[in-house]
């Protein structure tokens, strides 16, 4: 490890549940909801009709725009509707909704391309395009966007394998049984970024994982090494993951590009093996389900679209006890109040949690002890922010560098006042975007206006 990141957390990580459970393949739901957004970007638009049969892998939703990814059917059937639908975003969204016939048919049009071992990086970006590929760490950023973007300019490409939440085990477990899926990834990233390697960063406490990731490299003679991290939240971070493997710091503002790196995570890597080997599209992905609510913690393989009620089932169901259901992670994750929302392509968890474990308060009190600033590992002064926040100070906001938080959650967790901080910093931004939106909009109707009345 070049440089240790600053600040941070050490929570317990609780996945002994299920970091030693092989995946298993969900039973086939009988229906499927396919949202149009699954990612950072323009929402897709739906190119089926009620009634159209679609099979495995066949593309149900276009991408409109550079900064978004094609959707595709996860399962073969009838399209029984195009509407809006529940989301895990908590908003409605434009959905495509399969009846399952149970016979899994391959989309015929699916076929790798002709000469894998000969594409070139924009041939690579266009495939990964087309296959509906997307950062599946969570953040489900376009992954054609990053390749196209970062060409001529990176010169460090990092794979993330941190997995530095509590009770995620889902990449994990990908490391463990397809480690060669993982390490071929690597290997045409670095062919297409020109790089002589690519850094696999793992925490320490995934140390079965690195050594057996170690043996596939030597065995492959892949141009990637794996780099061992010590274990602390947020290490899966890419800015932080940037420090810790090269010692370099992403300016504020700025994204990893800036400092010649370029992150991806390991189930990106599988996906983009996956579509360069067999031309597969984004179908299915791994889930951990897990928590103190869940009967039977396991790491299932599920078609996106499946209700989150569908597996949690396959897991026994949860405890009469549960009071919350997250999407994701505990400390980024968000609460579920509809269990008919379908799990997505940054889906890397749900989780459970009993009464037990709730620790919210009726009178949440900033006492001023100052430990929300020790650990923000972007530097950030949350307890200012908060303030800012709560008084309607956008433009303080602004100044105190409130669109650098990356909502980690490290402040929450250790506030003693139980500020429900990461909640005001989202509301906070997006206060201040669409205030931006709003100051975009008069001005260019101010200057449309001045327009018509020069044409006068």
């Amino acid at each position: 490890m070049a440089q240790p990141f600053f600040g941070g957390i050490h929570p317990n990580d609780h996945k002994a549940a299920t970091n030693k459970k092989p995946i298993e393949h969900l039973p086939p739901p009988a229906r499927v909801v396919i949202p149009m957004s699954m990612h950072i970007g323009a929402p897709c638009t739906p190119c089926v009709s009620v009634g159209d049969h679609v099979t495995v892998g066949q593309k149900v939703g276009d991408a409109p725009a550079f900064v978004s990814a094609p959707v595709h059917a996860s399962i073969s059937g009838t399209v029984s509707a195009v509407e809006p639908r529940p989301h895990f975003s908590g908003v409605p969204v434009m959905s495509v909704v399969i009846e399952n016939d149970f016979n899994d048919t391959p989309c015929p049009g699916v076929c790798p391309p002709a000469h894998p071992g000969e594409l070139t990086a924009e041939e690579l970006s266009a495939l990964v395009k087309d296959c509906g590929i997307v950062g599946m760490g969570g953040a489900t950023f376009p992954t054609h966007v990053k390749i196209s973007s970062g060409l001529g300019k990176v010169d460090t490409v990092i794979l993330n394998a941190s997995e530095c939440e509590p009770y995620i085990t889902s990449d994990h477990r990908l490391v463990m049984e397809y480690p060669e899926a993982v390490v071929g990834g690597a290997s045409i990233l670095a062919r297409a970024f020109g790089v002589d390697r690519v850094h696999v960063g793992i925490e320490d406490n995934k140390q079965n994982a690195a050594e057996l990731l170690q043996l596939t490299i030597e065995k492959l003679k892949a141009p990637v090494v794996v780099d061992v991290l010590h274990t602390r939240y947020p290490q899966g971070a890419e800015k932080q993951l940037c420090q810790s493997i090269t010692g370099r710091q992403v300016p504020p503002g700025a994204l990893p590009a800036a400092i010649g790196c370029a992150v991806f995570n390991t189930v990106t890597a599988a996906a983009i093996y996956q579509a360069v080997t067999t031309g597969r599209p984004v179908t299915h992905r791994i889930v951990t389900v897990s928590g103190s609510g869940v009967n039977e913690p396991k790491n299932l393989l599920c078609p996106l679209g499946t209700p989150i009620s569908d597996v949690l089932d396959a897991c026994g169901g949860v405890k009469k006890s549960t009071f919350k259901i997250l999407m994701g992670g505990p400390m980024m994750g968000h609460a579920q109040y509809d269990m008919s929302a379908p799990i997505g392509k940054g889906t890397n968890a749900i989780l459970a949690f009993c009464e037990k474990e709730e620790r919210t308060v009726d009178f949440p009190t900033c006492i001023r002890c100052g430990k929300c600033v020790s650990v923000c590992p972007m530097r950030l002064q949350p307890v200012f922010l908060y303030q800012y926040e709560r008084a309607g100070m956008l433009s303080e906001l602004e100044r105190a560098h409130i669109l650098d938080c990356i909502e980690c959650g490290c402040c929450a967790y250790i506030c003693p006042g139980r500020l429900h901080l990461v909640q005001s910093f989202r509301a906070g931004k997006q206060r201040i975007n669409n205030a931006k939106a709003a100051a975009k909009a008069a001005a260019e109707a101010a200057a449309k206006k001045a327009e018509e009345k020069k044409e006068v």
